[in-house]
């Protein structure tokens, strides 16, 4: 349930939709009204299709219990795959635009656009057991405009037995991530992956392990010489050749690891119940390392946001589905969590309860996260983030001056941060 990156990669085209009427499931190919079900109020709900199994069973059950205790509200829930965010824009500057959609990492354009609307009625007493995290994030000028609804994790995942067969330690610092991708990469074999291209998500990981930062109160700060330098050393996996690309999944699916094509990747919390079951206790896993002495590690916490369209002709039903589903109902929230793949609820008192995240490799990457995880600022979004991703490529590939590279980038970036902050 990783966020904008792997939108990218594993979805197709925009998919289909399901009405819930009073518990009800009817196919739907455009905008129904409620008919003779007595709805007075149908709700278009949009949902990325998620890669885990169960997913869309899920969010349309839930669908079904919530028209049961309201149904004065009818639901159609669109299953979106294929470049949802792409298609979730395009549709926000139309008139069939969803009345409740989610957003991977959130950013203060929507609300600044007048396209979210404010939740703090929703929260009501509540707000303060949603993790600090998580409320920043949808924070914008003092007010809530949306719900997190998953915390997604990501780290290092890595092969114990291969590791220790080839007398190498789990590496703790960037230079030992080097030299163990080089010596665990043979004529046969990568010794890490980090997405298809070589990249994935390492250039805010490399940014932030040197304590250097993105966006820094609306100014683009990935120029910074620390950030130069963390970026410039990405290099060395480039040049070695101990990096796997072009696998016939992207970083965000454990295929690679667990069939034993590359024995470290950096992938997510999700995909730790299909490890589990592939490779048993035969797996650790590990922050990006600090970039150097003084520097942090680091593990990236993504996830996605429930969020009510403010220009709708809904806003008061979509406002009571969000607070339903997201806010009030808690034990919906841990089955989201725990049964789909593994992702951190948001909320506090559900993430205590969470008990397949309370023991093992799962206990040890939620307390990793809540020490080292760091979020994208809620000022980043793909019209600053692309150039950025794309100086990046450029400098560990040799095609340029990484320093030259990045200032460029940042100018560009700096005028989306402005715009979306007007």
């Amino acid at each position: 349930m990783s966020g904008q990156r792997a939108q990218l990669s594993r979805r197709g085209f925009l998919g289909g939709s399901l009405l819930f009427v009073a518990g009800t499931a009817i196919g739907c190919t455009s905008n129904p009204t409620g008919g003779s079900s007595g709805a007075k109020t149908t709700l278009n709900v949009w949902s990325h299709a998620y890669g885990e199994a169960g997913t869309q069973q899920a969010l349309t059950r839930y669908a079904t219990e919530f028209t049961k205790a309201n149904p004065d509200i009818a639901v159609k829930v669109t299953w979106v795959p294929g470049d949802y965010t792409a298609k979730l824009n395009a549709s926000l500057l139309t008139d069939a635009a969803p009345d409740v959609f989610e957003h991977g990492d959130f950013t203060q354009g929507l609300a600044r656009r007048g396209q979210v609307a404010a939740l703090d009625a929703e929260y009501g007493s509540t707000k303060d057991d949603f993790n600090k995290g998580g409320r920043d994030l949808v924070t914008v000028d003092g007010k809530l405009y949306g719900v997190k609804m998953i915390d997604d994790v990501q780290m290092l995942y890595y092969r114990k037995s291969v590791l220790a067969k080839a007398g190498i330690a789990p590496p703790t610092t960037f230079d030992a991530l080097v030299a163990a991708a080089k010596a665990l990469t043979t004529k046969k074999s990568k010794g890490l992956f980090t997405g298809n291209d070589g990249v994935g998500e390492t250039p805010a990981l490399s940014v932030f392990s040197n304590r250097g930062e993105l966006v820094t109160d609306g100014k683009v700060a990935f120029a910074s010489p620390q950030a130069v330098e963390a970026v410039s050393g990405l290099k060395r996996l480039h040049d070695d050749k101990s990096l796997l690309l072009g696998f016939t999944t992207d970083w965000w699916d454990p295929s690679a690891f667990i069939q034993d094509v590359v024995p470290m990747q950096w992938t997510g919390l999700w995909a730790m119940p299909a490890i589990e079951d592939a490779l048993g206790d035969d797996f650790g896993i590990l922050p990006w390392p600090a970039f150097k002495a003084g520097g942090s590690p680091v593990l990236r916490v993504g996830g996605w946001t429930s969020c009510v369209n403010a220009k709708g002709k809904n806003v008061d039903a979509a406002k009571k589905f969000v607070q339903w589903l997201w806010i009030e109902k808690t034990d919906l929230q841990q089955d989201w969590s725990e049964a789909y793949g593994f992702h951190v609820p948001p909320r506090k008192s559900v993430a205590a309860t969470a008990a397949k995240l309370s023991k093992g490799t799962a206990k040890e990457a939620v307390e990793l996260a809540a020490k080292y995880g760091r979020s994208n600022p809620n000022t980043w979004d793909s019209a600053s983030g692309t150039p950025f991703a794309a100086a990046v490529a450029k400098a560990v590939t040799g095609q340029g001056d990484p320093a030259a590279l990045l200032a460029d980038a940042a100018e560009q970036a700096q005028a989306a941060v402005d715009k979306q902050l007007s």
